[in-house]
């Protein structure tokens, strides 16, 4: 593949785009959204020969899970998209504006980041969160999927091809890398003459990576080990399930909770009852010696004493560690150690505690009586994301339509002159 010409064409496209009424780019995703239903039977056939050949290469279960599609995900999919489509348009938006002293009128407005490159794994979903969001933010896009959803990409991109090309856009505003040469993903980390920003989806080699070769800005995130501590005040029976919620509603994604922190106060009674909870939904348990003595009469089945390394690993499944800490202090000194700034949370009903914990915790998203599941572009109302940062510049947490916009300052004046 020629990624030159590539680029170019997404450089072009990308200045078509910018120009695009906010109405133009509603009819577009909502067009798309039609289309995707349409063309469901032949999406999911094609999903279908991906897994099947990702189960015949030995690909891990977690990865299998994200990358299938079935009629409700594919809904669930358009349902983000139309969602994105009805949001308000962030391009042209005024920041901020003021008239200074000398009678300029400076303001700061949004535009469109540019050409986004965006390298992701198994997760055929990210095709459509990627292509809505950049094109309504007036953004091209070159996708780098992972093999493994070769022909599910194929399938997804052919639809949002035909409808940029049915609404007068051209059809190379969102472009897809098919070819699953690796060698392609660092030839994309060198175009730096079309492409604006690299958006990394997938896991810590693929960041690692990136990091490393690209001669373009990168946002790294979306590698979560995520916690929730249960405090010495917390409503234990509401405690669970929340910590139920986090864990198992789906445990492949990078919200998903990692560890549990339980108070010391409170860990006799609540440890057994909350393995005995998790244990129904096929969920075991990596305990810290700390936890070990909540079990006197054994270690449950489902138990096993944590080894090193445990409680820096993502577990993508139905694993959960598991630690006894002493108060607040100690729990967020686990996570300061632990975390990867993704999503952490305390459960509390003691209100200095829960201010203690947001304003100690420097992670994207902080939460105080909520699962982290939340974390998420659709349900913290950005309709969807491209990705979930966990850097500090330009963006952090899920980033929706406005973490794909940048800004240009604007400074209109009377024929002004600089003494």
């Amino acid at each position: 593949m020629n990624l030159n010409e590539i680029g170019s064409h997404a450089k072009k496209a990308a200045r078509s785009l910018a120009r695009a009424a906010a109405e133009q780019k509603t009819q577009l995703l909502n067009s798309l959204a039609d289309r995707l239903l349409a063309s469901a039977e032949t999406i999911l056939a094609a999903n279908a020969r991906d897994v099947q050949l990702a189960r015949q290469a030995g690909l891990a279960p977690a990865s299998i899970d994200r990358l299938m599609l079935n009629p409700p995900r594919l809904e669930s999919i358009v349902a983000d998209l139309r969602s994105v489509a009805q949001m308000p348009d962030p391009v042209g938006e005024i920041i901020e504006q003021r008239t200074l002293p000398n009678g300029l009128r400076v303001r700061r407005q949004r535009v469109p980041l540019g050409v986004l490159g965006v390298i992701y794994e198994a997760r055929p979903n990210v095709t459509i969160d990627v292509a809505g969001l950049a094109l309504k933010t007036g953004n091209a896009a070159i996708l780098r999927g992972g093999s493994e959803t070769l022909h599910s990409n194929r399938a997804l991109v052919a639809a949002v091809q035909a409808a940029l090309l049915e609404h007068g856009f051209p059809a190379q505003a969102i472009q897809f890398i098919d070819d699953p040469d690796r060698a392609l993903v660092h030839a994309l980390l060198q175009l730096h003459e079309y492409v604006d920003i690299i958006i990394p989806r997938g896991g810590a080699k693929l960041h690692a990576f990136c990091r490393e070769h690209s001669r373009i800005p990168v946002i790294t995130g979306g590698i979560g080990i995520c916690h929730l501590f249960v405090d010495a005040s917390a409503d234990l029976e509401a405690a669970l399930p929340v910590i139920r919620n986090a864990k198992v509603q789906r445990p492949t994604v990078c919200n998903a909770l990692d560890t549990a922190l339980v108070h010391r106060d409170v860990a006799a009674q609540f440890l057994p009852r909350l393995v005995e909870y998790l244990e129904a939904d096929g969920v075991t348990f990596r305990a810290d010696a700390s936890a070990l003595p909540y079990f006197p009469d054994g270690l449950p089945a489902s138990v096993t004493p944590a080894g090193e390394g445990d409680f820096d690993t993502e577990w993508l499944s139905l694993v959960l560690g598991l630690k006894v800490v002493g108060g607040l202090d100690e729990a967020i000194a686990h996570i300061e150690t632990h975390s990867t700034a993704h999503s952490d949370g305390i459960l509390t009903e003691d209100e200095e505690n829960a201010r203690r914990f947001v304003e100690q915790v420097d992670s994207a998203a902080v939460y105080v009586n909520a699962s982290t599941r939340f974390t998420d572009g659709a349900q913290l109302g950005l309709g969807a994301e491209v990705a979930v940062s966990t850097q500090r510049l330009h963006a952090r947490g899920p980033m929706g339509l406005r973490e794909l916009t940048t800004y240009k300052w604007v400074i209109e004046g009377e024929y002004h002159t600089r003494g």
